[in-house]
């Protein structure tokens, strides 16, 4: 399946996964693909992942990043 990450708390070690269904599915550090390791700040990449039924709710699992983020660029400050 394929979908777009809603944000994930590398403090608490999950986060949100929602589908192209409009599904939202709950992801654990452990449901990362060796590789691909969760980030704090990957809120809407793309991923491609496999769907499990849970206990409680269904789970993302195998979650790969699809893209490769942008290098982010230190904003210059100007002396005053």
């Amino acid at each position: 399946m394929d979908g777009k990450m809603i944000w994930f708390n590398p403090d608490k070690g999950f986060g949100f996964i929602r589908t192209g269904q409009d599904e939202r599915l709950l992801v654990e550090a452990s449901g990362f693909a060796e590789g691909h390791d969760p980030e704090a700040r990957c809120g809407g990449r793309d991923v491609a992942f496999e769907r499990i039924d849970g206990g409680t709710a269904p789970l993302a699992v195998g979650v790969r990043y699809v893209t490769v983020p942008e290098q982010r660029r230190a904003r210059l400050r100007h002396a005053r």
